[in-house]
């Protein structure tokens, strides 16, 4: 299984949302709009966890 590690080609802040298309084989374009949603709706803090996240993920 490969690891989760942020993008660095494929970013517009820090990556996470282009590692997560690349790991899970998706494009980044709709983990960015589903993480959009996710933060106006406010549903279980997405933008600590994406901070979390881009602290925590390595770089490719």
């Amino acid at each position: 299984m490969a690891k989760l590690k942020r993008s660095t080609s494929d970013k517009m802040l820090f990556g996470v949302c282009g590692g997560l298309a690349r790991h899970f084989d998706m494009d980044a374009t709709l983990i960015r709009v589903i993480w959009a949603i996710l933060v106006v709706v406010g549903w279980g803090s997405p933008i600590l966890v994406y901070l979390i996240m881009a602290i925590i993920m390595p770089p490719d």
